[in-house]
């Protein structure tokens, strides 16, 4: 059980979420996912959460073992193509973690995702969220559009608004 962990959860309040995003960073996120998902058939979802509570954070549960869980709560694996997308912010840890569905991580491994997950980091702990976010998008893009570029149909199917919880 760590402590110092447990202590800066339970000291994270949704106020520090509003502070660090406002409704107009969340509408710009929105509009870069958007943006994004024109130009390659993957399908992005961004969710942030202050901090764990309760049993999942007295037991430790990692910010990846949690954005697994998002991953399944919001349905990201339910797309056609097995082409779902994650960027999970864990804001208390200012983790970032990233889960791809299997089509797009045959294509893209973890060490990829890795990198922009340090990148986003670096601008976090800088108190940069809304730029560490939409150069996070915009690097995801950049691997989407290589492996799964626009063509044909490109429905929308999941939501690009992103996730408050």
């Amino acid at each position: 059980m760590n402590i110092k962990r447990i202590m800066k959860h339970l000291l994270t309040t949704r106020g520090q979420v509003k502070r660090a995003f406002p409704h107009s960073t969340l509408t710009r996120i929105e509009a870069a996912i958007k943006a994004s998902e024109i130009t390659h058939v993957g399908e992005i979802r961004f969710a942030v959460e202050g901090a764990l509570d309760g049993m999942p954070l007295f037991k430790g549960q990692s910010a990846r073992e949690r954005a697994i869980d998002l991953f399944a709560l919001l349905r990201v694996w339910d797309t056609r193509h097995n082409n779902g997308l994650l960027i999970y912010l864990l804001l208390a840890d200012r983790a970032v973690e990233i889960v791809a569905d299997r089509g797009i991580h045959e294509k893209v491994g973890s060490q990829d995702w890795n990198k922009i997950c340090q990148q986003m980091e670096r601008a976090f702990s800088q108190s940069n969220y809304e730029s560490g976010v939409l150069s996070g998008v915009q690097a995801v893009t950049q691997h989407l559009v290589q492996h799964f570029p626009a063509g044909g149909q490109n429905g929308n199917e999941l939501p690009d608004k992103p996730v408050v919880l």
